[in-house]
């Protein structure tokens, strides 16, 4: 400090703060070498606390208000100095203002998913954020336990602390009320409510007052959150059933609609196939206490070959569609075909069940008989 500002000292002494920013908790007042005259005047505004210490002591704290400094405001520091009769010399003392208004909008959330055992889902993970607000309520003990020499304290400094508690009691708060994943979005307040009653009392310790803790989301693993749609979905749908019929009966369509190359009605033949199966298959896997509902047992399902055409496999299909196939010119009785249950690829003209779909073939014509005398 210049010897101008020191001359100016000496004249006049006005202790107050503005605060500039947004996030200081606490700011010490630079004064040249802490000097402070007596008859000051200390300004205190609202949200703000005034605390003197004397030699790394803390001794006086002054409320919002204007104060003229003198022996009888400050008891403490008046009783540390030895002023007994009075003192109107220049004192050395540092003062702190701490800023007491309210932080808002300090955000939390568990930085790695909490491990559940949720009543329908099983061993399930979540992860949790919100929001929480927080001011000092014990200046003294704040700078004591907290802030120590620091000039300038802000609220960077101390939000990882307030988050690592409210995570902690957070999880465990979750962990004991056993409320299923689906029915946590009611219970938002609930758990604000039990978790900010722990978090109070852990505050007081560091002097400070949680005034409002919020949980605003709870969510599941992307993975877990897309089966669960998939799972709603197929609630929206209703019979399951009817909806494969539909969808195989569309994409039969979309089959017939779209020939290959062996010919429009091989193609329409070969689309009914498999979609016959494969709407027989999904109906026994999608309904498997059909068996359990009183009437006649189901028909027995026709026999399906595969064969090779056009030198890739091709199939499954049923007797009819091979019938069709054969008069299309698309199966011959050298074309291989497979079924469940035989051990090898067999020429179409060998296999038992397909003899009919070939038709009768005459026996070769017998030789004339033998002309007598010959």
């Amino acid at each position: 400090m210049g010897l101008l500002n020191k001359l100016k000292n000496e004249f006049i002494d006005i202790v107050e703060w503005l605060d500039p920013t947004n996030d200081t908790i606490v700011h010490r007042f630079e004064r040249y070498q802490n000097e402070i005259k007596m008859g000051a005047k200390l300004t205190v505004r609202e949200s703000q606390v005034a605390v003197f210490i004397n030699e790394g002591q803390i001794a006086d704290v002054f409320q919002p208000g204007m104060y003229t400094l003198q022996t009888q405001n400050m008891p403490i520091l008046s009783t540390l100095k030895g002023w007994v009769h009075g003192f109107n010399s220049p004192f050395k003392a540092e003062v702190y203002f701490v800023n007491t208004k309210k932080f808002l909008d300090n955000k939390w959330g568990t930085p790695n998913p909490v491990m559940l055992r949720d009543p329908e889902f099983g061993p399930i993970r979540i992860r949790a954020f919100g929001v929480y607000e927080f001011r000092v309520s014990d200046a003294a003990t704040f700078i004591r336990d907290v802030v120590g020499t620091d000039g300038d304290f802000t609220t960077e400094q101390v939000t990882n602390q307030l988050r690592n508690i409210i995570v902690t009691r957070f999880t465990d708060a979750i962990g004991e009320a056993k409320i299923p994943v689906l029915d946590m979005a009611s219970n938002y307040n609930e758990f604000s409510e039990k978790v900010a009653g722990v978090i109070i009392d852990e505050y007081k310790q560091y002097g400070l007052n949680m005034t409002k803790f919020l949980v605003s989301n709870i969510s599941l693993p992307p993975n877990v959150e897309e089966a669960l749609d998939k799972r709603s979905s197929m609630g929206i749908i209703g019979d399951m059933g009817k909806f494969t019929q539909y969808q195989t009966a569309e994409a039969i369509g979309d089959m017939a609609n779209n020939p290959s190359e062996g010919g429009g009605m091989m193609a329409g033949g070969m689309g009914m196939g498999m979609g016959f199966a494969m709407a027989g298959q999904m109906a026994n896997n999608m309904n498997p206490n059909q068996q359990q509902q009183q009437g006649p047992p189901p028909m027995p399902q026709a026999v399906v070959f595969f064969a090779v055409v056009n030198g890739q496999q091709a199939g499954p299909f049923d007797v009819n569609v091979l019938r069709q196939m054969v008069a299309a010119g698309s199966l011959t009785k050298e074309t291989m075909v497979w079924k469940q249950g035989m051990p090898n690829w067999m020429a179409a003209g060998q296999v038992q069940e397909l003899f009919n779909i070939f038709g009768a073939t005459p026996p070769p014509v017998p030789p004339p008989p033998p002309v007598p005398g010959t």
